[in-house]
């Protein structure tokens, strides 16, 4: 017999629940199998342009977010399933296309295409959550969910690196990874039309019957900042630990520490909010803020390991927080867009980051790579006390 899991609303079987995992395991991955061979590109296609190699980690995540925004849009009234089905297929077929191509511009191609998969199946990893999953239990596999995303995201950066060594196409692998969710999607029930309105244990909820426009702009912004400000670890700390003669096995390790820290309180996120309350997010805004400024005012790989470490978790709590109140403010039938809306904020900020930060320096007159982290720092240390408002209100 397959055991149930409760859902708040009803049961699903473990095997389900392990395809909503599966499918929230992918999200991370696009782009991710270009890093580790960006040098032997150079080498394997002489012709390339510094300009076509960058390309190739920037189109997928350029072409995520109009099709995020297509898929919430779809989803609002088509079939999720089939829809994750053909976001799924995509991504695979194009991952498996990846060892026969032998030009640049088959490369370019592809890393279209798989953006353009990952784009329909991003918000439905935590769409299909918000569909079974109600109250608590939808909170904490928004957790899970958020967890496993960057756990993937740890695992499959070592995986891809040591893949690389074995031949430049070997990295490509870490794209099949959606067969997984191709054969166990077909466990998934079909999502009940009105089944965000009922309770397995009978109590009234009221949820929202129209979008608060509002609140999802404050969480859109709130998510692409926080985003910004943590994204200094993985772009400028190897610089600023080479700048202390520190190598660069040293520096992995740190940003290997920084994406554990994010993936752990994913797991706990139940446990958290039930310490923190309605203070989680200006706490871990602190947390964040006070990691980033001891990597500006340190100099010793410990304390590096600890500001990535503060930095990390308290973006690990603050991420899965989003998008569980991103499913309280849309009604039920919206909330897969409402989702799209806010993840898209991820991919942004990814791709404006580094010319924010080149912003940074110029009015600042500022070339340190260390400087950044203070400027960040102060601003997370600003924007939590809108936060600290937030809570004082609902509290209130």
């Amino acid at each position: 017999m397959i055991k149930k899991i409760e859902t708040g609303k009803s049961e699903i079987s473990i095997l389900a629940l392990i395809a909503i995992w599966s499918v929230s395991a992918i999200t991370s991955l696009p782009g991710l199998a270009i890093s580790p061979i960006m040098g032997s590109l150079e080498t394997v296609f002489p012709h390339a342009t510094d300009l076509e190699i960058q390309m190739l980690t920037s189109l997928p995540s350029m072409l995520v977010i109009p099709f995020l925004f297509l898929s919430g849009k779809l989803s609002d009234s088509k079939d999720k399933i089939k829809i994750l089905y053909v976001g799924l297929l995509i991504f695979l077929l194009s991952g498996i296309c990846y060892f026969f191509v032998e030009t640049m511009t088959a490369l370019i191609v592809l890393s279209c295409i798989l953006g353009i998969g990952a784009g329909i199946v991003i918000p439905l990893s935590t769409g299909l959550i918000a569909e079974y999953f109600s109250g608590r239990y939808r909170t904490q596999q928004l957790g899970i969910s958020s967890g496993i995303n960057n756990l993937t995201l740890v695992i499959a950066t070592y995986l891809t690196g040591w893949l690389a060594a074995i031949n430049w196409h070997a990295p490509f692998a870490v794209y099949l990874l959606p067969v997984i969710s191709v054969i166990l999607c077909s466990f998934l029930p079909k999502p009940s039309p009105n089944s965000n309105n009922v309770s397995s244990k009978s109590k009234t909820v009221v949820l929202p019957q129209a979008l608060n426009k509002r609140e999802l702009l404050k969480l859109m912004t709130l998510y692409f900042f926080v985003t910004y400000c943590v994204l200094a670890i993985p772009l400028n700390l190897p610089f600023l630990m080479q700048k202390y003669n520190m190598d660069s096995e040293s520096s992995g390790a740190v940003i290997a520490i920084f994406f554990l820290a994010i993936t752990i309180p994913g797991f706990f996120i139940t446990r958290i909010l039930d310490i923190m309350r309605n203070h989680v997010e200006w706490i871990n805004m602190l947390i964040m803020g006070i990691g980033l400024i001891i990597i500006f005012m340190s100099h010793h790989l410990v304390l590096f390991i600890l500001g990535a470490a503060l930095a990390g978790w308290g973006y690990g709590v603050v991420q899965p927080i989003i998008y569980d109140r991103t499913t309280k403010i849309s009604p039920p039938r919206n909330v897969i867009m409402t989702l799209a809306c806010v993840m898209s904020m991820n991919y942004l900020s990814v791709l404006i980051t580094p010319f924010i930060i080149k912003f940074f320096d110029w009015i600042f007159s500022d070339n340190n790579t260390d400087f950044i982290f203070l400027i960040n720092g102060i601003l997370l240390i600003i924007g939590l006390f809108f936060t600290i408002e937030k809570s004082s209100k609902t509290k209130g």
